[in-house]
């Protein structure tokens, strides 16, 4: 089937306690869909992965951009990761969606783990990529508020000089509203303190991908994950970082193997 890449300018969401929300959406068209979920660094983390999935597995990639991140809207009642997890829900429900499997690098992570706790029928796996939201005593989520981009960089990844230029010369205009659209959904913790004890209600398959050189959230943080989930099944990555989608994204593809063979 051929493929083909558009960027949809939006989608007009009817979202649960929230109202009428403008989602813009990539959408990356096959036939199995993923819906992929970008963390705090913004859609372009995962776009090149998006391209790459859709490629070598024939499938329909669909990349949301979190309202309020680059430049989009966000409303002032959307201002939680669950409430942003239900949007993504009614999405589906809006494109009338099945067999869906969700796919969240870091914060989306956490907004993927969110979804699977709804339980919605349209939802069929979950993939965590190094995600955040849960405590985990011993292994506390670094806190990157204060450090320059350097040393994000280095926090991030397991050899930035692998990498092009992190970020793109445009981000600094939107960097400030980015950083208040993640503030409003992950708070200053980035965690929810409720979230490791719910996470035994998951019912869906999930894999839990883990760049082993995170310095971000550890590689027990991420067992930490697993564990709390009935059936999970953990795969460390090697030599990647906190952005598997941008510095190892082969070794995150084959992740998705164990995925599809269970």
């Amino acid at each position: 089937m051929p493929l083909r890449t558009a960027l949809t300018p939006t989608r007009t969401v009817e979202a649960y306690d929230v109202g009428s929300v403008s989602v813009t959406v990539a959408d990356h068209d096959g036939a199995q869909t993923f819906l992929l979920l970008h963390g705090a660094g913004g859609p372009f983390t995962v776009s090149s992965f998006a391209d790459l999935l859709a490629a070598r597995k024939h499938t329909r990639v669909l990349v949301p951009t979190h309202p309020g991140f680059a430049g989009t809207e966000r409303p002032e009642t959307l201002s939680t990761v669950r409430s942003l997890a239900q949007l993504y829900v009614d999405l589906l429900d809006r494109l009338d969606l099945n067999d869906v499997t969700v796919i969240g690098s870091s914060l989306g992570g956490w907004v993927a783990a969110e979804i699977a706790l709804l339980a919605n029928r349209r939802v069929s796996g979950v993939i965590l990529v190094n995600a955040v939201g849960i405590e985990v005593a011993g292994h506390p989520i670094t806190d990157v508020s204060a450090l320059p981009p350097a040393g994000l960089v280095k926090l991030s990844f397991h050899d930035p000089s692998r990498l092009p230029a992190f970020g793109d010369p445009g981000a600094a205009a939107e960097s400030g509203a980015d950083i208040q659209a993640l503030a409003a959904y992950a708070g200053q913790g980035m965690s929810d303190p409720t979230l490791l004890e719910r996470l035994p209600k998951i019912g869906v398959p999930v894999v839990v991908a883990w760049g082993e050189s995170d310095g971000i959230v550890d590689l027990d943080y991420g067992r930490a994950y697993a564990d709390a989930i009935p059936h999970a099944r953990f795969v460390p990555i090697p030599e990647s970082g906190h952005l598997p989608t941008l510095e190892t994204p082969e070794r995150l593809l084959a992740a998705l193997w164990h995925f599809d063979t269970d």
